[in-house]
């Protein structure tokens, strides 16, 4: 019996003149990146139109209103322009048409539809577009329109415009 107590306490005085182990151990940094980049859409949802409806040839300051959508990355600055139009030759005269009959009508960027609320088409003097900043999340634009007079042939008139959005 002794032997085995002999030994017992040779391996436990073994153990600890051998001390405690220690785990080595080294860093690295890992970088992580990622690179965003600025996105608007504005045909995901389409167009609600400018629809005037059915007026009398007496009616006067015809105002309806239709709606853009427009989705952009957030903080991304961006401008909405309104072309002339098919019928137009500027954005001071857009038309719908019914043959060669045209009705004149505007579009603005306020419901107050003042002069200086004429929906344009470029950046800069006399442009007049719709400025805004991404959100990340779909905004609804609204499009005020206005036709000053239906004094004209009876009939269903139309137009096409192309809205932009430059980001």
């Amino acid at each position: 019996m002794r032997s085995v107590s002999s030994r017992s306490v040779f391996a436990a005085l073994a153990l600890a003149a051998a001390g405690p182990a220690f785990a080595a151990s080294d860093t690295a940094n890992l970088n992580v990146t990622i690179t965003i980049t600025s996105v608007c859409d504005i045909h995901t949802t389409a167009p609600l139109p400018v629809n005037f409806g059915s007026v009398s040839s007496s009616a006067t300051n015809v105002d309806q209103q239709g709606q853009l959508t427009v989705n952009c990355t957030p903080g991304t600055a961006y401008t909405i322009g309104l072309d002339n139009g098919q019928n137009g030759t500027d954005v001071n005269s857009r038309k719908m048409a019914n043959g060669a009959n045209l009705v004149p009508y505007q579009l603005y960027r306020a419901a107050a539809r003042g002069p200086g609320d004429v929906w344009g088409s470029t950046v800069g003097a006399g442009g007049n577009v719709l400025a805004g900043s991404g959100t990340g999340a779909a905004v609804n634009v609204p499009v005020y329109g206005r036709t000053p007079s239906a004094n004209f042939p009876a009939g269903t008139y139309n137009d096409v415009v192309i809205a932009t959005i430059t980001y």
